[in-house]
């Protein structure tokens, strides 16, 4: 598992066994986001004072420096960040990463929601956050999340916000505040919580489901969203007899 150094911005590499505590970013990807092979380009001697510069120039730069600089705060030496620690040159990097991701966020001490187009609580539901399929498992995953505004101002938490975030997104409260096992629930219900969500990539809007299910399986982009979803019932069948699996049909939302 890769981390970036909350101090010197560096990606580091950790063995499964040997990984510090660590701040993990949930977040919709954007123009311009930073890249592994650019973390890398810009530790490289040859390439350093060149790359730091086009690098930190990227819009999504800020959102690394500011993430790190809140995990330094929290006391986290480390954070995760999907933009550029997992290299998604490499197809077998990427598949295993995407079957991790919901461990990944889960194993996280805190969760950072930044939603860039939120300035005010009050106006949380409109952000774009809640309706992407891959921040459904940021949100549910981890023990502890703290959502951010535009600005980086800390709006409240998972927890503080449970009713809104609720009428939000049709998860219960209990789910959000941790009081009911997300297990508890049928599989027909956990998959309600994604029929309005959208992926960019079609096979994304049932990969990003996995975990919620406790599932893995391969990842195969040209497979289409129809095959995918079928994978996925058939792999969440294996390990489940809950019958409301046939009533879910999936809306397979896959808009940008």
């Amino acid at each position: 598992m890769r981390l970036i150094n909350t101090t010197t911005l560096q990606v580091v590499e950790f063995l499964s066994i040997d990984v510090p505590p660590y701040a993990i970013l949930s977040h919709t990807w954007g123009n311009e986001e930073v890249t592994f092979r650019d973390m890398m380009l810009r530790f490289t001697e040859d390439h350093a004072v060149e790359a730091s510069t086009r690098i930190e120039q990227k819009a999504g730069f800020i959102k690394i420096q500011k993430s790190c600089e809140i995990a330094k705060r929290d006391e986290f030496k480390y954070i995760w960040n999907d933009t550029c620690c997992i290299d998604k040159e490499s197809s077998a990097e990427l598949s295993e990463a995407i079957n991790s991701m919901y461990s990944h966020y889960g194993g996280s001490g805190v969760c950072y929601a930044y939603l860039v187009d939120v300035s005010l609580s009050a106006s949380l539901w409109k952000s774009r956050w809640f309706t992407r399929g891959w921040t459904l498992q940021e949100l549910l995953a981890p023990s502890n999340v703290v959502f951010y505004d535009k600005d980086w101002l800390k709006i409240g938490t998972r927890t503080s916000l449970a009713k809104l975030v609720s009428v939000i997104t049709m998860i219960p409260t209990s789910v959000l505040t941790g009081n009911r096992d997300l297990k508890s629930y049928s599989i027909a219900q956990r998959m309600s919580w994604a029929a309005e969500r959208r992926t960019t990539r079609a096979e994304d809007i049932a990969y990003c489901l996995m975990g919620i299910f406790g599932v893995g399986m391969p990842t195969l982009y040209g497979e289409g969203a129809i095959r995918a979803f079928i994978r996925l019932q058939e792999e969440i069948i294996k390990y489940n007899d809950d019958g409301t699996i046939f009533a879910c049909v999936g809306n397979l939302n896959t808009e940008p």
